[in-house]
């Protein structure tokens, strides 16, 4: 269960890459403006959007795979700034990543994949306490000893996640970036892998940034859930609120995208279809981002982006027609 304390705070964070257009000249892509938010101890946030919205970009600047452009990341109230500081961070906070056949190293036996945080960090004193950590790591995801001496390209999609998944584990992190980690795998093992997610939060006491754009999936494990759009956070609030009462239109219509196993309720819901295309983040939209694809856009759309207000009990919009809407 979550805490009532922050494990990760994000503030005004940005991350702008500069996108070389010729003659020497370069436009800045704003893949990530002016987010915030906090992760409690033991929590889910799950953060969702559209393809290009930036979720990704989020998850590996707070680890400090890419260098922020401005903004804060706090680590258990401490800030991470220097290398020193994120050499500490990065023992207790780690990744898995979207893509299992591409993350892991073709050349190396599972062993060695599971084993290359404990080598760089010289998490133990013998060969023989290294490998008895390496197969108490591979039983948490459910893969036997045998494995351990085979490589990467052996084993199914949903097996490779697993060892990623062990990998990450590794210096008992109390963090973990999950970026899209069951997008690439078949839709029966989707689940099992998150039930084990589930279970390693509650075993070992993780809190997880879940990165996904099926929200099926991250109402399924998130206690809260933040919905980006062109770099923004325009909603923020618990999942089954988000879920129930969506406020935002860009939520709105994310929502009612989401298929209903109920053949009558899937007939009586109306699909809520956004008009034209995600403008690019090269050239995004004056003020609120969503205007260009927003039926309720007013003027004051244009002029700045309406800061996120809350609408009563931690539920965060960042509109400024919320009291219209």
């Amino acid at each position: 269960m979550a805490e009532n304390k922050p494990l990760i705070q994000v503030k005004n964070l940005k991350e702008y890459f500069n996108i070389n257009t010729g003659w020497f000249k370069t436009v800045p892509l704003k893949a990530v403006d002016d987010v915030s938010f906090d992760i409690m101890k033991g929590e889910t946030l799950g953060l969702v959007g559209e393809s290009g919205c930036g979720k990704t970009t989020v998850g590996r600047t707070i680890l400090r795979l890419y260098e922020p452009t401005s903004g804060e990341i706090f680590y258990d109230g401490k800030k991470i700034e220097d290398k020193k500081s994120i050499r500490e961070f990065r023992k207790h906070a780690t990744m898995v990543f979207q893509d299992p056949y591409s993350s892991l190293n073709p050349r190396m036996t599972v062993s060695d994949i599971i084993g290359e945080p404990l080598d760089i960090y010289k998490m133990y004193d013998s060969a023989e306490e290294r490998r008895e950590r390496i197969l108490e790591l591979m039983s948490y995801v459910g893969l036997n000893s045998e494995h351990a001496s085979r490589y990467a390209h052996e084993f199914s999609g949903g097996q490779r996640q697993r060892i990623g998944i062990a990998r990450s584990l590794a210096l008992k992190p109390d963090f973990i970036v999950c970026d899209e980690p069951v997008s690439a795998l078949d839709v029966s093992i989707q689940a099992q892998v998150i039930n084990m997610f589930d279970e390693l939060q509650e075993k070992l006491g993780l809190t997880y940034l879940f990165i996904a754009h099926d929200l099926l999936v991250v109402r399924h494990i998130s206690d809260r859930i933040a919905v980006m759009y062109l770099g923004h956070i325009v909603e923020l609030a618990d999942a089954n609120e988000i879920y129930n009462h969506p406020v935002h239109p860009y939520s709105k219509s994310l929502i009612s995208a989401v298929p209903l196993p109920d053949p009558k309720a899937a007939r009586a819901n109306k699909r809520i279809v956004l008009s034209g295309d995600i403008p690019s983040p090269l050239n995004a939209p004056s003020g609120c981002p969503f205007r260009t694809r927003c039926s309720h856009a007013c003027e004051a759309c244009a002029g700045e982006m309406p800061p996120l207000k809350d609408v009563g009990g931690g539920h965060l919009v960042a509109c400024h027609r919320i009291g219209d809407i």
